[in-house]
């Protein structure tokens, strides 16, 4: 045979669609563990955290609020920044702790 002739042949069989799905199948694996997992990891975190939620405890609301919870109800908290100064807020923007935002350094 001819070198030429081995070169320009054309393959017998065509390529098949089990290579493009065992990829599609990879990507989503990769996607859950590096996104879709730690998110839903930080939000059950998030939800136990205020759910243990106790009155006189320091937090942080997500506006950046410092205070201490003086009422917790359903859906809403009252929560103390001040000296005889109470604002009610909603109970989904407790954002965190006081005591462990004071211990992680700053960004």
């Amino acid at each position: 045979m001819n070198l030429l002739t081995v070169f320009l042949q054309v393959p017998a069989a065509g390529p098949d669609g089990s290579m493009m799905w065992i990829m599609l199948i990879a990507m989503f694996v990769i996607m859950y563990f590096f996104m879709i997992r730690p998110q839903n990891k930080k939000q059950k975190q998030i939800a136990n955290f205020r759910k243990s939620l106790s009155v006189n405890q320091k937090v942080i609301t997500a506006g950046g609020i410092h205070g201490v919870i003086k009422e917790i109800n359903d859906d809403h908290i009252v929560l103390e920044i001040a000296a005889n100064v109470k604002i009610k807020i909603d109970k989904n923007s407790i954002f965190a702790d006081a005591t462990d935002a004071a211990t992680q350094p700053a960004k």
